[in-house]
């Protein structure tokens, strides 16, 4: 098999991430084509150089177009700032590069929609990494609702918490402005949250939704006397329609003392429910309703080698997967589907039913009104 060379923009903790998880795929899932760790790049070249040595690439550069130009490269990762996925992606594309970005698309719909365009026009594949979609436990209750084990869907309820700007003495960063994350809470956290819902029950139809910045203004770091004006939401909420009759509710925060990854969704049907929490991620909560009153309450199932891909990380059961897991498993069907040159969700083109989404969200914030979802996309 053809070896893939991997370029990976980024060295932060997600990019670290991202390393890791090409490097562990290989050795987890062993049918997959040969991958080497080709180029790192950092804006640094200091650390650049010293990421390279530390996560095992070959080479390291300071310049990104050096990266995604490279014509002995296949896949490129981008761990960046949202503010740099678009012209890094769109770049790559052009250069006939299969693309690996971290979410969410870009700081705006347009940019989105231009990602989206640059993948249709390019012999190449994209993901997008909403790498929660990939546990054990989240395909488990796919795979439950798509086998119609709750019967027709009623309602969908989920929230998506943290705590990360919780405390009001955390300084401005380039989180808070709309030039370089486009939105706040809602892109960071809730796009995770919506990527879920779309792939249990498709796309939303219409929103209506609200929006608050409870800590209006932060402090620059380095300069105690100077405020500077958060510009993007800390909370969001919203009422969603789905197709056939499916009505959810939505909650986003990166305020939420306490919360730590709070990922969590409970979907109701005519003869069942299920429950999820990311921060429980190895289990989920089952019930249906033809169960002896004796007995009748939801059970946990607690995932294990029975639960693909658990597998092919521990051989027993309650022994746990974690965040880098499924990082590692996000990547291996990302490869999978390049050497198979199969369909992945979510990829570019299904990404923008999650940024016309949020772009809706905002819409009906700022108009108090409901909102159509533009034209939702059909999905892969």
């Amino acid at each position: 098999m053809t070896k893939l060379k991997i370029g990976l923009v980024g060295t932060g903790y997600i990019g670290k991430i991202h390393a890791l998880g090409f490097r562990n795929a290989q050795a987890l899932f062993p049918d997959l084509p040969p991958i080497e760790l080709t180029t790192i790049c950092d804006a640094e070249a200091d650390r650049a150089e010293r990421m390279r040595k530390e996560l095992g690439f070959l080479y390291a550069t300071d310049r990104w177009r050096n990266v995604v130009e490279d014509p002995e490269l296949n896949i490129i990762a981008i761990a960046t700032p949202n503010f740099l996925h678009h012209e890094m992606a769109t770049a790559a594309l052009k250069s006939g590069k299969h693309v690996y970005c971290e979410k969410p698309m870009g700081v705006s719909l347009d940019e989105a929609c231009d990602m989206a365009d640059a993948a249709a026009r390019a012999n190449a594949r994209t993901l997008l990494a909403y790498n929660y979609l990939r546990s054990p436990a989240f395909i488990h209750a796919q795979k439950l609702v798509r086998g119609g084990r709750i019967g027709r869907i009623f309602y969908f309820r989920g929230v998506y918490e943290e705590e990360y700007m919780a405390d009001a003495e955390v300084p401005f960063s380039w989180r808070c402005e709309k030039v370089s994350a486009g939105a706040g809470a809602l892109g960071d956290l809730g796009s995770h949250l919506l990527c879920a819902a779309v792939s249990l029950l498709g796309a939303p139809l219409e929103v209506s939704a609200d929006i608050n910045t409870v800590i209006p203004t932060r402090l620059l770091a380095g300069e105690n006397a100077k405020q500077r004006t958060v510009e993007n939401e800390d909370i969001a909420h919203a009422l969603l329609r789905f197709p056939e009759g499916v009505t959810a509710t939505f909650m986003t925060s990166r305020v939420s003392w306490g919360r730590k990854n709070h990922l969590s969704f409970e979907i109701y049907g005519e003869n069942g429910s299920i429950r999820f929490d990311q921060e429980r991620l190895n289990e989920l909560q089952f019930f249906e309703k033809d169960v002896a009153e004796s007995e009748n309450g939801y059970r946990t199932i607690l995932t294990g080698p029975s639960h693909p891909p658990y597998d092919h990380f521990i051989p027993s059961a309650g022994h746990q997967i974690g965040f880098n897991d499924l990082k590692t498993i996000e990547i291996a069907e990302f490869i999978k589907a390049i050497s198979e040159k199969s369909p992945l969700f979510p990829s570019f083109h299904d990404g923008v039913t999650i940024e016309k989404t949020m772009d809706a969200i905002l819409q009906s914030a700022a108009s108090r009104k409901w909102v159509t979802v533009d034209a939702p996309i059909e999905l892969n």
